[in-house]
């Protein structure tokens, strides 16, 4: 996965880099009002039983994310130079920040 790069600039718009915990919370809910569900209904609602829907246990909008933007190369190059001329102290570590940057941004 090293070599892995972005096909899109598309990136998550968010304060956190995953959504792991709020979708594990979201599944665990969905799984016990399942199994609640089921452990109550009678032989003749089993039939009919439809599943819990996503939104009677959780609310999406809650999540980390905010969902995602798209960001152009250009913008991105334009951020990287600068903050490599503000960290950077000469021209060959701001050059080398700058492409570090980049291939951190474009990596999955």
């Amino acid at each position: 996965m090293s070599r892995s790069h972005r096909t899109n600039p598309i990136s998550g718009r968010a304060v956190c880099s995953s959504e792991r915990k709020d979708k594990k919370m979201w599944h665990t809910r969905w799984r016990t009002t399942e199994r609640m569900a089921l452990r109550s209904a009678s032989p003749e609602e089993l039939a009919a039983h439809l599943p819990v829907l996503e939104r009677e246990v959780s609310n999406v909008w809650a999540f980390g994310k905010d969902g995602h933007t798209y960001r152009p190369f250009a913008r991105q190059e334009k951020a990287a130079e600068h903050i490599a001329n503000r960290i950077g102290c000469n021209p060959q570590e701001r050059a080398s920040l700058k492409k570090r940057l980049l291939k951190k941004w474009m990596g999955k």
